[in-house]
């Protein structure tokens, strides 16, 4: 991919976010984002968790960074919409550290990251000023290439906590307002469901705004009302698809038929993606 080229899909990639709302599929490797790219989604994110998985690890940072690495470029070199990489806490406990983790998931291809600024297993967020400076060593790092990469900052504060707790509300704006600040394009406070606090968060910070699509989520039609710019499904479809394929491996089990696994899919259409 040349510069250009690859600037041209990350420009692509902000554009995205000024509307209307953006859903953004998360793949786990080339083969599920081939099939999210056909149905006719104009853009992938990646789930960390589902390439962990994918590849034998469990999700949280345990993957080795050259194996989560080479899936986000897998990825990259099986579409032609812009991709966007969960890269968590950026696997990296130094903001020098982080600067070349930057550096090699651009080189790569990626024209996003989602970026946490939760800790550990926890999830428990660091200090903000730790935050914004790895934020803002992000933005460095990419304009030094020359890449307008998109940062989607995540806030961590809901996961702990949930969603009842009205004062996570304020917490979770003040961090969003200094990732802006400090770089990022959009901020994605995870966990936050209730309709009437994501119109107040989208109305105050006045930028884009990441929800979690998943189940309990509102409609889409109503986070775009609310003016949300972006729907992320995160690790909802590798889940989903866990559930149907071990269902399927026990209905044989039990059945012994293989008339269940009924399909849209065969095999001359699965090839055709990759021709």
């Amino acid at each position: 991919m040349t510069i250009s080229e690859h600037r041209r899909l990350a420009e692509q990639l902000l554009a995205l976010h000024r509307g209307p709302l953006l859903i953004l599929p998360n793949a786990w490797d080339a083969f599920s984002a081939a099939l999210m790219e056909t149905v006719g989604f104009n853009a992938i994110a990646t789930t960390s968790a589902g390439v962990s998985w994918s590849l034998g690890y469990a999700d949280g940072e345990k993957i080795p960074w050259h194996d989560m690495l080479a899936a986000v470029e897998r990825i990259v070199a099986t579409v032609k919409v812009p991709v966007t990489a969960d890269i968590e806490g950026g696997f990296s406990s130094t903001t020098s550290d982080l600067i070349h983790r930057i550096e090699e998931i651009i080189g790569v291809g990626a024209s996003g990251v989602n970026l946490e600024d939760g800790v550990g297993p926890s999830h428990e967020p660091r200090p903000l000023e730790a935050a914004c400076d790895r934020i803002a060593a992000a933005r460095q790092a990419a304009a030094k290439l020359g890449v307008p990469l998109v940062i989607n900052a995540r806030t961590d504060i809901y996961l702990n906590a949930g969603n009842n707790d009205p004062s996570l509300l304020d917490s979770a704006l003040v961090r969003a307002k200094a990732y802006i600040a400090a770089g990022a394009d959009c901020v994605y406070p995870i966990g936050l469901l209730d309709i009437g606090e994501i119109r107040r968060f989208v109305s105050e910070l006045r930028h884009p705004v990441n929800i979690h699509g998943r189940r309990g989520t509102p409609p889409i039609s109503v986070l775009q009302a609310a003016g949300v710019a972006r729907v992320s499904t995160a690790t909802t479809p590798a889940v989903f698809v866990a559930g149907v394929l071990s269902d399927a491996m026990t209905k044989l089990i039990q059945s012994g038929s293989f008339d269940h696994f009924a399909s849209s899919f065969d095999y001359a259409r699965l090839q055709k993606l990759f021709d």
